[in-house]
């Protein structure tokens, strides 16, 4: 892959940065961890990610709040809901939105490495997952 994909990561809870940051960089991405929304979304407003990773509850901002922020900024970038709270209609709304995908936790390191990987086919920058070793 000649350029790393840029992957910006939000959660509210810090082991979730912690535990899927080393996962990612495994594949080659440069990831950026926020656990405030409100963060998050400023960092948006500086620079265009590739793919948002963002829970979906969350205080101050939800998920579907930062999703909606970044369609309108950077139409191109992948969005991936990460979420606790699994519920169907929440799933088909937020793909009807434009939503690239949605994973329900827990989930394994690799479920989401599936996921950002289809995203940057998607994209036009493919990933090699053959190539990991963890």
């Amino acid at each position: 892959m000649s350029k790393s994909l840029e992957v910006l990561l939000l959660d509210d809870e810090p082991i979730v940065g912690r535990r899927l940051k080393p996962a990612l960089d495994k594949i080659g991405c440069h990831v950026e961890i926020f656990e405030n929304p409100i963060e998050a979304v400023a960092r948006i407003d500086e620079k265009e990610f590739d793919i948002v990773v963002t829970d979906i509850r969350m205080e101050k901002m939800n998920g579907m709040q930062v999703f909606e922020h970044v369609k309108k900024k950077w139409p191109r970038t992948k969005v991936i809901i990460i979420t606790g709270y699994a519920k169907m209609e929440l799933a088909r709304e937020a793909m009807e939105k434009g939503i690239f995908d949605f994973i329900a936790k827990p989930f394994r390191p690799d479920d989401l490495r599936q996921i950002i990987a289809r995203a940057a086919q998607a994209l036009g920058t493919p990933i090699d997952l053959t190539l990991i070793k963890d």
